[in-house]
C-alpha cells in the first residue's frame, strides 16, 4: 500500500472517531446543533477522500448517510434512533472496508452491493409525508445470515437456507398472517421477530399496521423456500447456505491450514488422562498461526475458547472456534460477525508531538559526543596511557545517563491517550444496554491519561468483559431501579489516571453490587475451595473468588455472560500485561474494577538467576526478598516444597523440576527468590542470583510465542540471549 492511501486510511479512523462520538451526543441531545453539523462534516470528508481514491461504491454510501443527516439539518427528517443506528451501520461497513484497503489495498469486489443496501437505508429521507411507509420494499441489513448462524448454532448446522421477510405495512387488510405463513414453511428450524422500527408508546401504536420483519433457518432447499412463498417473494430475501456457511477460509496459507487440521486432529483423540494437556497444546499451537499472521483477533478468539474448553471438560468449544477459523463461517465477504467478536484492528500509524522527537534529536547530538568522548579514551589506552580507570567511570556514566533518557525518549514515543480505548465504549454500551433493554449513561474520565501503545490496545478485551458484566449482571433494570428510589437511567464510568509508574483504570457501577452470599454458594457447589478456608476468608477475599477459572453466579447462559470464562479472562490478559486486578463491591451500591498497569511493558528492570547453568530473567518488581536457607529448611507437602517464612507457609517452586532440567544437589544451601504473585507470595528455588539491570523486552515470536512460563527475551552485554520468566505462570 503506498503512502497516499496510508494517510487515507488513517483519516478515515479518524474521521469514524469522530462522527461515531458526534451521533451518540446527538442520540442524547437532538437538539445539539453543533454536533448534528460536526457529524455531518466528518461524512462529507469521508466522501471526499473516498471520491478522491476513486473508490466509489463507498462515496456512495457515505453520500447516503450524509443525505440523511442532510434532511435532518433541513428539519425534513427528525433525529430519531433509526437515523442514528443507520449512520452508525454505514461506519461499521467504511471500518469493515478500510480494514480490507489495509490489508490489500483495494475495497471487496462485492463493496458496491454492500453500499446499495447503505443506501437503501437512507432513500426514504426525501418528501416523506404523514401515513408513508417510511421502509425500502426490502430492506436488508448487511450480515443478518452471519448474525442469525451465530445466534442459532445448532440449528444452523441443519441449514440449507436463510430468510428474511418483511411483511407490507398494511397485510392485514389483505387478509395476510405472517407470522402463520412462515410457520407453515418447510423445514422451518428457527424463527427470529423483530420490529423493523422500535415499538411506540401503547398509546401512539397502531394495531393495523404491521412493524415485524422475521428471519428463518430453514433444512429445505432454496427452491422448496421459493416455491412455497412464490407470491410475496417481492419482501422476502433468501439465502442458499450450502456454499456460505462452510466456505474455505482463502487468507490462510497451506501451512496454517495443515496445522489447523493437525490440532482437530489431536483434540479428537483426547481421552481423560490428557485431555487437559493437549487441549492446551491444541490451542497454544492454534494461536501462535493467527500469531504469526499478525491477526491478534483471531489468536485471541482461540485462546478464550480454549479456556472455555477446560472450563467445561470438553474440547467442542476450541474445535468450533478452530472448524470456524477454517471455513469462515459467515455469509459473505465482508459481513460483519456477531457483536462482541470483532477482530482487534491494531494501529500501525502513531500521532506524535513534534517535541518529542525534537528531544531526541538532541539526545543524539549529545550521544555523537559521548561516542567522541569514548573514541579519545580508546585512542589513550592504544598509547599506552595509564590512570584511565577514572576517566572510564565518568565517560561510561555520562553514556548510561544519555542512553536512560534515550530509553524513556523512545517509550514515550510509543505512549496513547486511553482515549483510544474508552472512545469504543459509548457505542458498544448503546448496543448492549438496548439489547438488556436497560438505560445507562457512561461517563468517562482521564481519558488524556497515557499510557505504552502495548497496554492501552490489550486493555480493550479485559474491558470489555468487565463492562459487559456490569451491565448484564451489577444494573438492574428500570423498574427495579424506580422501586429501590434509584434514577432509572444507571450511570457507568470508566476513569483512568496516573499513580506513581502505574496507570489505573477504573470501571464503576451503581448496580446492586455482588451478592457475596451468593459467591459463597457458588464456590462451595463448585469446589472451588473448601468449606474450612471458605470460612477463614474476608468478604473481600470472597469477593476476588469470580475471577478463578469457570466461576459464574448467573442463573442462567445469555449471549453476553454466564459461562463462567470472561472474568478469568480478564485477570490472564491484566497479569499478561504485568499489572493486577483489584474488586470493591457495596451491597445495593455498586461495584468498582480495578486495573493497576505499568506505564510501560517494553522497559523493566531485570535479575538474573541461574539454575543447572543456564541463565534466566526476573522482573525485579515482583521480587520481595532474596534469601539462603540450609537444605532442611524446605519441607515436602505432598508432592509440593514449601517453607516456612516469619510464621507463613510459602510454596516453593525448583526451577530446575519447573523447567524440565537436570537435578542439583539437594545436600547445598538453597537460594531462594521470593515473589508476590497476585498477592501471595511464592518462592523460586535457583543455583545463583546475578546481576540487575534495565532491559527493554522483546516479545517472543515464532514458535516460542506463548510459551507457557515466558514473558519475553533481552540481549546480555556479551550478546547472548536472556529469556525472563513469567512468574505467574509458574507460581500458578
Amino acid at each position: 500500500m503506498n503512502e497516499f492511501l496510508e494517510q487515507f486510511v488513517i483519516e478515515c479512523r479518524e474521521q469514524v472517531e469522530q462522527a461515531t462520538a458526534d451521533l451518540l451526543a446527538l442520540e442524547k441531545s437532538p437538539l445539539n446543533i453543533e454536533r448534528l453539523d460536526s457529524a455531518f462534516r466528518a461524512f462529507h470528508s469521508l466522501k471526499g477522500g473516498a471520491g478522491i481514491v476513486d473508490f466509489d461504491a463507498m462515496a456512495e454510501a457515505v453520500h447516503g448517510a450524509e443525505d440523511g443527516l442532510s434532511y435532518a439539518r433541513k428539519g425534513t427528517v427528525a433525529i430519531s434512533t433509526t437515523l442514528i443506528g443507520d449512520c452508525l451501520a454505514c461506519l461499521d461497513q467504511v471500518i469493515q472496508w478500510v480494514d480490507e484497503i489495509a490489508r490489500c489495498g483495494d475495497l471487496p469486489k462485492d463493496a458496491s452491493k454492500e453500499a446499495a443496501a447503505i443506501v437503501a437505508r437512507f432513500s426514504r429521507g426525501d418528501g416523506m409525508g404523514p401515513g408513508a411507509d417510511p421502509r425500502p420494499e426490502v430492506e436488508q441489513p448487511v450480515g443478518w445470515v452471519a448474525t442469525i448462524l451465530a445466534k442459532h448454532p445448532d440449528a444452523a448446522r441443519e441449514a440449507q437456507c436463510a430468510l428474511r421477510y418483511t411483511p407490507s405495512a398494511d397485510c392485514f387488510f389483505s387478509q395476510e398472517d405472517p407470522l402463520a405463513r412462515i410457520a407453515r414453511l418447510p423445514g422451518l428450524l428457527t424463527i427470529d421477530v423483530s420490529p423493523v422500527h422500535p415499538w411506540p408508546q401503547l398509546c401512539d401504536l397502531d394495531p393495523f399496521q404491521c412493524n415485524l420483519v422475521l428471519v428463518v433457518l430453514s433444512s429445505a432447499s432454496e427452491t422448496e423456500i421459493h416455491k412455497a412463498l412464490s407470491d410475496i417473494l417481492d419482501r422476502c430475501h433468501i439465502e442458499a447456505l450450502e456454499a456460505t456457511v462452510r466456505r474455505p477460509a482463502s487468507s490462510l496459507s497451506l501451512d496454517a491450514r495443515s496445522l489447523l487440521e493437525a490440532q482437530l486432529t489431536l483434540l479428537e483423540s483426547t481421552d481423560g488422562d490428557d485431555f487437559a494437556g493437549k487441549v492446551a497444546s491444541a490451542g497454544a499451537v492454534a494461536a501462535n498461526v493467527f500469531l504469526a499472521q499478525c491477526d491478534n483477533g483471531l489468536a485471541v478468539s482461540i485462546e478464550k475458547a480454549t479456556a472455555q474448553s477446560l472450563a467445561e471438560g470438553q474440547t467442542a468449544p476450541i474445535a468450533r472456534a478452530i472448524e470456524a477459523i477454517l471455513f469462515e463461517e459467515a455469509a459473505k465477504p465482508g459481513a460483519p460477525l456477531p457483536f462482541g467478536t470483532e477482530h482487534e484492528t491494531t494501529a500501525r500509524a502513531l500521532r506524535i508531538d513534534a517535541r518529542r522527537v525534537d528531544s531526541l534529536v538532541d539526545l543524539t547530538t549529545e550521544l555523537t559526543v559521548a561516542k567522541n568522548a569514548i573514541g579519545h579514551v580508546v585512542a589513550l589506552a592504544q598509547n599506552g596511557d595509564e590512570g584511565l580507570e577514572q576517566l572510564l567511570k565518568q565517560r561510561f556514566a555520562v553514556l548510561d545517563r544519555l542512553i536512560g533518557e534515550l530509553q524513556q525518549g523512545v517509550l514515550a514515543l510509543r505512549v496513547l491517550p486511553l482515549r483510544h480505548v474508552f472512545q469504543r465504549f459509548p457505542r458498544l454500551l448503546r448496543e448492549i444496554a438496548a439489547g438488556l433493554d436497560k438505560s445507562v449513561n457512561l461517563v468517562t474520565e482521564g481519558s488524556e491519561t497515557e499510557a505504552d501503545k502495548a497496554i492501552v490496545e490489550m486493555l480493550f478485551e479485559p474491558l470489555l468483559h468487565v463492562v459487559r458484566n456490569a451491565i448484564d449482571h451489577g444494573i438492574e433494570d428500570k423498574a427495579a431501579r424506580l422501586a429501590l428510589g434509584k434514577p432509572a437511567v444507571a450511570t457507568l464510568g470508566l476513569r483512568g489516571y496516573r499513580e506513581g509508574e502505574n496507570v489505573v483504570v477504573e470501571i464503576t457501577d451503581d448496580g446492586q453490587g455482588i451478592n457475596v452470599e451468593r459467591v459463597r454458594q457458588v464456590a462451595i457447589d463448585r469446589g472451588v475451595v473448601t468449606a474450612e478456608a471458605l470460612a477463614a476468608m474476608s468478604e473481600a477475599q470472597v469477593t476476588t473468588l469470580i475471577f478463578e477459572p469457570g466461576f459464574s453466579t448467573a442463573q442462567s447462559v445469555t449471549g453476553l455472560s454466564g459461562r463462567g470464562v470472561g472474568m478469568d479472562v480478564v485477570r490472564t490478559k491484566v497479569v499478561r500485561m504485568g499489572g493486577t486486578v483489584g474488586i470493591e463491591s457495596r451491597p445495593g451500591a455498586g461495584t468498582a474494577v480495578r486495573f493497576t498497569l505499568p506505564f510501560s511493558v517494553m522497559l523493566t528492570r531485570i535479575m538474573v538467576v541461574s539454575a543447572a547453568g543456564q541463565k534466566f530473567g526476573i522482573p525485579l518488581d515482583a521480587v520481595v526478598e532474596t534469601l539462603r536457607v540450609g537444605p532442611d529448611a524446605i519441607a515436602r507437602v505432598g508432592a509440593a516444597q514449601a517453607i516456612v517464612l516469619r510464621n507463613q507457609t510459602v510454596p516453593v517452586i525448583d526451577l530446575r523440576e519447573a523447567l524440565n532440567l537436570h537435578e542439583g544437589d539437594r545436600r547445598r544451601d538453597a537460594i531462594l527468590v521470593v515473589a508476590n504473585v497476585d498477592g501471595v507470595s511464592s518462592a523460586l528455588r535457583v543455583d545463583v542470583i546475578g546481576e540487575r539491570f534495565d532491559a527493554m523486552l522483546k516479545p517472543l515470536e515464532g514458535l516460542l510465542s506463548g510459551t507457557p512460563g515466558l514473558a519475553g527475551s533481552t540481549l546480555l552485554g556479551d550478546g547472548s540471549v536472556l529469556l525472563i520468566l513469567d512468574l505467574t505462570e509458574l507460581c500458578r
